[in-house]
């Protein structure tokens, strides 16, 4: 059975595109078969973005980012930082490329990692809404290893279901980060959020 955390070539091909508005910025979004939410922006997605802070001039990456949409939205209103979207979907690359070239958008780029296994540079900013259906390990090794990616107080903030481990999540970043907050909680989404202390 295919996953959007897998790649397979076998996938026919269904283009199709939605918008979304994210702080006065509205984007189109080329999407497809075999990739999360192909249709729309999902409703952990939407609380995530209406829970985040402003941002100024961070290093930001979007870890499993899909077609983009957090990411693209997050460069696109926020021009002055550096924006980051990495995943381990082929195809699902290839739209974000696609989405960063018909938005014009110049501060993003694209990288293919499963979690962090590419990731090199350090940021100011993780977010993710996490690939559920690829197990808790991934889950965990997403959020929690976020922390050797980030620089010093630097954050890091998730969305993810009460019945999808929430609760267990938040737990585990206290225990990694020493700290992790609830900044929202709707319709059984948690938006929790840690920070890297000084060492």
């Amino acid at each position: 059975m295919s996953h959007y955390f897998i790649n397979d070539d076998t996938l026919k091909s269904k283009l199709r595109t939605f918008r979304y508005t994210f702080r006065s910025v509205t984007l189109e979004f080329t999407s497809d078969s075999g990739v999360f939410a192909k249709d729309r922006v999902d409703f952990g997605t939407h609380v995530l973005l209406q829970n985040l802070p402003s941002f100024t001039n961070e290093q930001v990456l979007d870890i499993g980012c899909g077609v983009g949409v957090i990411g693209l939205l997050i460069a696109k209103a926020y021009p002055k930082t550096q924006t980051t979207l990495s995943d381990v979907n082929t195809r699902a690359l290839e739209l974000a490329q696609t989405n960063i070239k018909q938005s014009k958008i110049v501060n993003a780029s694209v990288i293919q990692s499963d979690t962090y296994q590419n990731i090199t540079s350090p940021y100011d900013v993780i977010l993710s809404n996490p690939p559920i259906r690829a197990g808790k390990q991934v889950v965990h090794d997403i959020v929690l290893g976020a922390i050797d990616h980030l620089n010093e107080n630097g954050i890091i903030i998730v969305v993810i279901q009460k019945k999808q481990g929430a609760e267990s999540l938040q737990k585990k970043m206290e225990e990694v980060y020493h700290n992790v907050s609830i900044i929202a909680k709707e319709k059984g989404y948690f938006i929790l959020k840690s920070v890297k202390m000084p060492s």
